[in-house]
């Protein structure tokens, strides 16, 4: 191939532009360039000596051809079998348009090379070896456990709804051969069930008008351990001119095809700020639902406290204390709070994560028990201590049913935390057509935070509650059945959210009757 860089890149698509075909010349070998990279990120790209690339944008920059080319481009350099790659989509339906890509590139510049129909992979004349194959969920690793893959290539990244799948495969990442490159490569836009945890770990977007960011180098794994130095680089459609010359209507096909307000901006101008996948994104907005901080100990005492909890071990369990205005406000710092009854305040929270994106702590039920009782001491919320831990203001909430259930006979994760530190729960409504209903109903209460007059409770998240804004306003719907999120993306506190929402407490009148008290009653 052409050797790589943005003067290289502006000669060739010169040449194209007046009907001339670029060659390689090796000795006295002439070879027609049967694919050539564009100027700007297409180059900077394939240029990029750093170990680990993402390719991202707007759609239609080229991203999947350069992609394959930064595998083709070392064929025929002298590695033989050594230079051994596999890209990775999702599923395999997915992987055809790569295929078809491959197909139609490859043979123009390799003739001799074959392609395995059944196995999916190219060999090339000297032994080089590229493999198609899809990896959907983390536990498919252990198809290449033990492998050795000197170019692993991730084609849409953010269609993986975390990146632990991404990181096992650095474990295959390896070669006894000196001096042989090592690269992971990706490509991806914005949006989809992934573009929380990718645009965490470039730290997108990148800033200005720059094509390649900064070399981030002082990122930790989770044993503590640097992490190799990654980068990304940032195409755009207008690059594309092959494109934008033979199809002048294609932007307005994608304008067409966006399904919401933020898939445009992400298709179009390559936005990492949008709330993107969209249960939440129409109805969101930072500047009303988050508020400023109010210390927990000057709550009214008419207001109801309480807390709902998400069970996880190996994924993250979330618990979130929760205020209820009965309609008196709350003056703090020249702000009003509560000032609808039933107005519904995310007041603090505690999400049992390792750090990294949808794992979770593996601590046992009575650690998190004596946990909450801990943070509730420590807030003031309890007026004496005896006994579990004493009496809270905090009042018992919805938790998912499962911790219910029964393990070793008659035990069961509600029963250790009663045990452990006096914490009790109430079953969250798990009925038919409650997990859709309890997103409808959090969509309902932020709609009208924002309505103006307000007139129906609103619901306000403060400003510590970090966790909940990571998580939850990005929250992608599920492909197929819009209605629900996407269970694979992180919603362990939209879960516990909702759990909050769709609790119908009860309480006993002076007069003994038992009245089921419903959300904003």
């Amino acid at each position: 191939m052409v050797p790589v860089n943005q003067e290289t890149a502006q000669v060739v698509w010169e040449a194209r532009e007046e009907g001339l075909s670029p060659v390689v010349v090796r000795g006295k070998q002439r070879t027609d360039v049967a694919w050539a990279f564009q100027p700007g990120s297409q180059a900077e790209f394939l240029s990029c000596p750093v170990y680990e690339v993402l390719y991202e944008g707007t759609r239609g920059n080229g991203k999947t051809d350069a992609l394959l080319m930064s595998f083709i481009r070392h064929v025929g350099e002298g590695w033989g079998a050594e230079w051994r790659g596999i890209l990775f989509r999702r599923t395999y339906p997915e992987l055809q348009d790569v295929i078809a890509k491959s197909r139609k590139w490859i043979p123009r510049s390799f003739p001799t090379a074959t392609y395995n129909q059944s196995g999916h992979v190219w060999t090339f004349p000297a032994g080089e070896q590229l493999m198609f194959r899809y990896f959907q969920e983390p536990e498919d690793y252990w198809a290449y456990h033990g492998h050795s893959f000197v170019w692993i290539g991730w084609d849409e990244l953010t269609t993986w709804p975390t990146d632990e799948g991404y990181k096992r495969m650095f474990a295959c990442s390896r070669s006894t051969v000196v001096g042989m490159p090592r690269m992971v490569r990706a490509t991806t836009n914005p949006y989809g069930v992934g573009h929380n945890w990718v645009k965490a770990r470039w730290r997108l977007p990148i800033g200005g008008e720059r094509i390649v960011g900064a070399v981030i180098r002082d990122s930790l794994d989770r044993d503590g351990k640097p992490e190799p130095p990654r980068v990304a680089v940032r195409g755009k459609l207008d690059e594309n001119r092959i494109l934008m010359n033979a199809d002048p209507g294609y932007k307005d096909r994608i304008r067409a095809s966006a399904s919401s307000a933020a898939q445009l901006h992400a298709w179009l101008e390559d936005d990492w700020d949008i709330v993107a996948g969209g249960m939440f994104d129409d109805v969101w907005d930072a500047r009303v639902h988050v508020v400023p901080d109010v210390p927990l100990d000057l709550i009214p005492a008419g207001w109801h406290l309480d807390r709902s909890y998400d069970h996880g071990q190996s994924r993250p369990f979330s618990v979130g204390w929760w205020a209820e205005s009965n309609g008196e406000p709350l003056e703090y710092e020249g702000r009003m709070y509560g000032v609808v009854r039933g107005d519904l305040y995310r007041v603090s929270e505690w999400y049992g994560w390792s750090g990294q994106a949808n794992e979770g702590l593996r601590m046992g039920a009575p650690d998190i028990a004596r946990g909450i009782r801990l943070r509730e001491v420590d807030w003031g919320l309890v007026r004496s201590s005896n006994g579990n831990g004493g009496s809270s203001r905090v009042q018992p909430g919805a938790a998912d049913s499962s911790i219910f259930d029964a393990y070793d006979g008659e035990k069961s994760v509600a029963g250790d935390m009663k045990n452990a530190a006096g914490i009790t729960w109430q079953p969250a409504d798990k009925g038919p057509g409650s997990r859709v209903q309890g997103w409808q109903q959090i969509r309902k209460m932020l709609k009208a935070a924002a309505a103006q007059p307000r007139e129906e409770p609103g619901l306000f998240v403060m400003e510590r509650c970090l966790q909940f804004r990571r998580t939850v306003p990005v929250l992608p719907r599920d492909d197929r059945n819009p209605d629900d999120v996407d269970t694979e993306a992180e919603d362990h506190i939209g879960d516990e959210v909702r759990y909050r929402l769709r609790y119908r407490r009860r309480k006993v009148t002076a007069g003994g009757a038992e009245v089921v008290v419903v959300h904003g009653s």
